[in-house]
């Protein structure tokens, strides 16, 4: 397992927190799309579309690629794996080196 930064962690688990980037990453399940694209099948703004792909970018879940003034988003293999070894590392229970605790004396 790969060393997992504390500081990039919430910035990942914040890509999960609002139902339209789940609506965003539900659409690029089948592959990668244009923003006009994911706008047409949102109830949302081209700001707010704009600020959700920011924030799913940051989080490495998502990558951009520009071809000419249009913006193409894709799920990042990449970003998936290293957001399914952060919820691993903070989820796994390790009973290996189990501390006695603090009451028992």
């Amino acid at each position: 397992m790969k060393l997992i930064d504390e500081r990039k962690i919430p910035t990942v688990f914040k890509a999960f927190c609002d139902e339209n980037r789940i609506q965003i990453l539900k659409q690029l399940l089948t592959g990668e799309k244009c923003a006009c694209v994911l706008l047409d099948n949102l109830h949302i703004s081209q700001p707010t579309l704009s600020h959700h792909m920011k924030i799913l970018c940051d989080s490495g879940i998502v990558v951009m690629r520009k071809e000419g003034k249009w913006a193409h988003y894709s799920i990042s293999a990449e970003g998936v794996a290293y957001a399914s070894e952060c919820l691993q590392a903070l989820t796994s229970i390790n009973n290996s080196g189990k501390d006695k605790s603090c009451c028992d004396k």
